[in-house]
């Protein structure tokens, strides 16, 4: 998509209007064609401003949702990026076009793979896949720049945390006692060690322990 269509534009503008304001992360999403990272079905959906099922009973997160989180993490072109949670690809493939290097675990297999074809069909190669227990990080590959987990973590993630760098920033959804989570934003702060900011409600699939074997 060499020229972007009066749905992106509407889109990005909407974004926009609603806290996404970095001009870097707008011009991630716009340069990035969400139709291909929707079932075929939903195609005719794919730049609404909403979450759209996919395989394995997953989703696509909100548009608003990718850009928010994307912007929080305050990316540029020398950040190593952990993702945990790949799904579709789509959250990758935005934070590819803004840091040095993206690396994305994905439980499923079937997710994993089809995610991997759109890389490669988009030409994005500095993303590095990989099937596995996102709960465990991928500390071969730590310390990382920035975190982010795209599944709802049921308390904080310390295993995750502990593979951030010390002027790193990680972005999570915690379960909160409302029955959604809490997007909260982790840094440290001098002496304070790593503190949350716990920033807006936000509602994603679980994040699970282990890698799915039959999907």
């Amino acid at each position: 998509m060499s020229e972007p269509d009066a749905r992106v534009i509407q889109l990005v503008m909407s974004l926009r209007g609603q806290g996404v304001n970095d001009r870097h992360v707008l011009a991630a999403i716009e340069r990035t064609p969400r139709q291909l990272f929707v079932p075929e079905r939903f195609v005719d959906h794919a730049y609404d401003n909403r979450p759209l099922p996919i395989d394995c009973g997953q989703t696509i997160s909100q548009p608003l949702i990718v850009g928010l989180m994307t912007q929080l993490l305050e990316i540029d072109d020398r950040c190593k990026v952990l993702e945990i949670g790949t799904g579709s690809g789509y959250q990758a493939a935005i934070l590819s076009r803004l840091a040095r290097r993206v690396y994305t675990i994905e439980r499923y297999r079937t997710l994993a793979k089809e995610a991997e074809a759109r890389f490669t069909a988009l030409r994005l190669t500095n993303i590095t896949p990989r099937i596995g227990d996102g709960t465990k990080g991928w500390p071969e590959q730590a310390p990382f720049d920035r975190i982010i987990v795209t599944a709802g973590a049921p308390v904080r993630p310390d295993t995750l945390l502990e593979q951030l760098k010390p002027d790193g920033i990680a972005v999570v959804p915690v379960d909160n006692d409302r029955g959604t989570q809490t997007l909260v934003r982790y840094r440290h702060e001098s002496d304070d060690g790593l503190q949350g900011e716990p920033l807006m409600d936000v509602r994603f699939v679980p994040l699970v322990e282990g890698e799915a074997k039959a999907l």
